[in-house]
């Protein structure tokens, strides 16, 4: 009986997690960002300005669900972050991966589905913060080199899309084509969840049997010149560093789940 009033109560809870992060970015983008437009000129200041407004948001936001007993969290190595002109590539389990992410990166910029900037709770902050879209085709790439050379830390989930439970990680090509013509070291981050939850597929009130557990890891930066020197060309660079990037990602995952 209190196991089932526990999980009808993370059932609400989660509701009202994810209601409170709607009104959110809905306050966001109706009161903050227009007052930003309104008081600061300077396109670069306004936009930095809006992403610390967002990492802010989401540092309460992981908070809250903390609080209200939906998940509990540990982040390793996140002083690696505090480093500019980062490429920061990370594993997709769940739905909130880059809530965490930006929590954790205060001038973050990221790749975004051109989905969310139509939709009304998430496109004022979209726009204030200028995330890059993942639909402006072959420009993306650069778009995203001139990201992190400028000095933001651009967040990349090279799956494009969540984990699935059943099944092996599948990445895109996409960030090990940045990586390599950059050329930019890549931070990777590994995300673990357990139990698992708001994974893709599932609805937001199929909450797992025990509150979520997230670890986060931020490891040692992988160069990658040397991959480059080897295989000799960018195309050939690329589809090796995707494979890399495979096996690492599946290898620490399972390493730290059985630590």
């Amino acid at each position: 009986m209190l196991r089932k009033l526990e999980r009808g109560w993370r059932i609400l809870a989660t509701g009202i997690a994810f209601s409170t992060f709607g009104l959110g970015g809905l306050g966001l983008r109706l009161l903050y960002f227009p007052l930003l437009q309104l008081f600061v000129r300077d396109r670069a200041r306004r936009t930095r300005l809006a992403r610390l407004a967002v990492h802010h948001t989401f540092r309460v936001f992981v908070e809250w669900m903390r609080i209200l007993g939906v998940l509990t969290y540990r982040v390793e190595g996140v002083e690696k972050l505090a480093r500019p002109g980062l490429l920061i590539l990370a594993n997709h389990p769940t739905l909130i991966d880059v809530v965490f992410l930006i929590s954790l990166v205060p001038n973050a910029d990221c790749v975004v589905k051109a989905s969310l900037a139509n939709n009304p709770f998430t496109r004022g902050p979209i726009e204030a913060t200028g995330y890059l879209c993942n639909d402006s085709g072959p420009g993306l790439v650069q778009d995203c080199i001139r990201s992190v050379k400028a000095g933001n830390n651009l967040i990349i989930f090279p799956e494009g899309t969540r984990t699935p439970v059943n099944g092996p990680m599948k990445l895109q090509r996409g960030a090990a084509n940045i990586a390599v013509r950059g050329p930019c070291d890549i931070t990777p981050v590994t995300i673990r969840c357990e139990p698992i939850g708001l994974t893709k597929g599932t609805p937001w009130w199929r909450v797992p049997p025990a509150p979520m557990n997230f670890t986060i890891v931020v490891r040692d930066d992988i160069p990658v010149a040397p991959l480059l020197r080897e295989a000799g060309t960018e195309a050939l660079a690329a589809r090796q560093l995707t494979t890399h990037l495979h096996d690492y990602f599946s290898t620490e995952t399972q390493r730290h789940a059985g630590a």
